[in-house]
């Protein structure tokens, strides 16, 4: 009996979407407390760009022999259930993997993963949607955990990039906190961004108590604090020395199924945005990527087997 296979995008020579290609692969059983997921959306991810252009590559961060897997986020249902999980096979989840090296990612048809690190979809939430908020919302809320509660000595935060898919849940998961929120982004995102319920900038200013650089404008926003104050960036691999007495801190999102379990009824209920840009099939994946690159995107691209 021939063994069945599932397709999945990798890069062997990263240089950017033009070296991304679709394999197939053996479909693996899940192991002890694991669960396979048939694929139904994936969204595609800045980070993910960073990897088929062979950045984490160069940075020593990958050393897959053969290939590297590409995507993060996805959505889908449990395909099969390994000893010890309670999830039923056809019960819709949603989750994101982390890591850089690694041979498989969430652009594939189906995925082994850890049944704790997912959450259920709620009724009623399109798969596709579903998608494109496990990292990026699962980011924000860790990023938040670190700007910690405001003060009455500090309750003005500066959140860059609050158009993009972290920024805007940062923006609302900031004021849970306490904080005193004004989001940074274009002109033509003022509506938007006003739409969460914070005030609208569109440089950076001087003198914040905090920012949180979901934006990536690294030492430029981080001359934004004021003395004293904090700043919280998104490029783990890129942490900015502390100055001026500002604590520095710098998120590495990692999956936590309960906590997106609660993002995603945030979702439900519309107090977290989930922006589909648009969808493309898995076999093209290469131009979707090309189109991210290209930027101006708002929401995500999501890939579909």
């Amino acid at each position: 009996m021939n063994q069945m296979t599932s397709r999945r995008a990798v890069v062997r020579v990263p240089s950017g979407p033009q070296s991304i290609e679709t394999v197939d692969v053996p479909v693996a059983e899940p192991g002890p407390a694991e669960i396979r997921v048939k694929i139904a959306a994936a969204a595609i991810n800045p980070v993910d760009l960073g990897v088929a252009g062979g950045v984490f590559h160069q940075l020593g961060l990958v050393h897959q022999p053969d290939c590297t897997g590409l995507g993060w986020d996805f959505a889908g249902t449990v395909d099969a259930a390994g000893p010890g999980v309670e999830l039923q096979v056809g019960t819709r989840v949603a989750g994101f993997i982390d890591g850089f090296d690694r041979d498989h990612g969430s652009h594939a048809e189906h995925l082994l993963v850890s049944a704790a690190n997912v959450a259920v979809v709620p009724d009623g939430m399109d798969l596709v949607e579903a998608a494109t908020v496990p990292l990026n919302a699962t980011a924000a809320a860790q990023l938040v955990d670190l700007l910690s509660e405001a003060s009455s000595e500090a309750r003005r935060v500066l959140v860059t990039g609050a158009a993009g898919a972290v920024g805007a849940h940062v923006a609302v998961l900031a004021q849970d906190r306490g904080w005193q929120v004004t989001g940074m982004a274009r002109a033509a995102d003022e509506p938007f961004v006003r739409g969460l319920g914070v005030d609208f900038a569109t440089d950076l200013g001087q003198g914040w108590d905090a920012v949180a650089d979901a934006g990536a404008l690294q030492e430029h926003a981080l001359r934004a604090v004021r003395d004293g104050g904090r700043f919280v960036g998104v490029q783990p691999a890129s942490r900015l020395p502390e100055e001026r007495g500002i604590a520095v801190e710098v998120v590495f999102a990692h999956p936590d199924g309960a906590l997106l379990a609660r993002l995603l009824a945030r979702v439900t209920t519309g107090e977290l945005p989930a922006r589909v840009h648009a969808v493309a099939p898995l076999d093209e994946a290469a131009g979707a990527y090309q189109a991210m690159a290209k930027g101006g995107v708002r929401g995500r691209i999501v890939l579909v087997p």
